[in-house]
């Protein structure tokens, strides 16, 4: 084996996922005829990587492509350019047999746990239904299994034959939890799993997932808008906008340096626990524009303070600030 796919190799070994210029446009019907007359552009050439254990927490508005992104990672909606390896295999290019396989190694925990839940099976159906259709353990030891799944999600064992109606809203997304578990997967979409849930309860899901992370070496692409909880999770951190991400890095470089004007009326907004700090807002101007019809140049200068005449005409490139701290903005264009 030579040095060049020896080095591949640790590559592919350091990170479990790899996304490369992926995009998902949505067709627009209209007209009397009922055909095509444009595309809403959600996910516009966003490329990243996760390394294998850690988190990567993905932010932005609401409609920004956040949720659409992990959905088209997972292949719960088909692509439409780009690619996406898992541990070093094409997603998109997956049989039916492999994609099946692969299904067990990639999981996504819903936004809303009731809905996402069967109002007509019993907890312990909902965990471990895909487990007898996969048939991830032998038979005789399926209850325990399933039994320990649910321990290990902070429910108990004669929770299996309630329904979920009968449980609150953070019990139910341990469900959530558990029945994704259950799979033994090594990557988990986490679709704003806390959002529906009151701040308390939060910080319990939030332990849970970084313990079972702990435990299980699990690998997360966390999204969601709420930036305190993104920082208490995160390892790195992708900035969205209008379906491309405008800033990656380090959690920590993220906070303690936004780059991109976007990035930092984002952090502005964060509420405050000291009613007497003075914070400097970022009051962004306007609406977000249309994702079917997006401004040319830089998608953000619509709304930016910081708008020159070279962001209405050309899109930035992305542009290492050292450290692994990408930012696409004219602003820091070389020289």
């Amino acid at each position: 084996m030579g040095s060049e796919e020896m080095d591949k190799l640790v590559h592919q070994e350091d990170n479990i996922l790899e996304v490369s210029h992926l995009k998902k446009y949505f067709p627009v019907k209209g007209g009397f005829f009922g055909g095509v007359t444009g595309e809403v552009k959600a996910v516009d050439d966003v490329s990243f990587q996760i390394k294998r254990g850690t988190t990567m927490g993905l932010v932005g508005e609401s409609g920004c492509g956040k949720s659409t992104t992990g959905r088209t990672i997972l292949r719960l909606i088909e692509k439409t350019s780009g690619t996406v390896l898992f541990n070093g295999e094409d997603v998109n290019q997956a049989d039916k047999k492999k994609l099946r396989a692969l299904r067990t190694k990639m999981q996504i925990i819903f936004q809303d746990p009731y809905s996402s839940l069967s109002p007509r099976l019993p907890v312990g159906e909902i965990i471990g239904e895909a487990v007898r259709q996969h048939n991830l353990v032998p038979k005789e030891q399926y209850n325990d299994y399933i039994t320990q799944v649910m321990l290990n999600c902070g429910l108990q064992e004669y929770h299996k034959d309630r329904y979920p109606h009968e449980f609150s809203g953070g019990q139910r997304q341990r469900i959530c939890i558990a029945r994704a578990l259950a799979l033994k997967p090594e990557f988990i979409v986490c679709d704003e799993p806390v959002s529906a849930l009151d701040v308390s309860i939060q910080a319990q899901i939030i332990n849970l997932l970084k313990e079972l992370q702990e435990k299980l070496n699990l690998t997360y692409l966390f999204i969601s808008h709420d930036l305190s909880v993104v920082e208490h999770i995160s390892d790195t951190i992708g900035v969205m906008y209008l379906g491309g991400l405008v800033e990656t890095g380090n959690t920590e470089d993220i906070f303690s340096n936004p780059l991109h004007p976007y990035t930092k009326a984002l952090f502005s907004a964060i509420p405050m626990p000291d009613p007497d700090m003075k914070i400097n807002r970022t009051i962004l101007e306007g609406d977000i524009p249309s994702p079917a019809n997006p401004p040319k140049g830089c998608k953000f200068h619509t709304r930016c303070r910081d708008c020159m005449a070279v962001c209405k005409e050309t899109a930035p490139e992305a542009r290492d600030v050292g450290n692994g701290h990408v930012v696409r903005c004219h602003l820091y264009d070389a020289g």
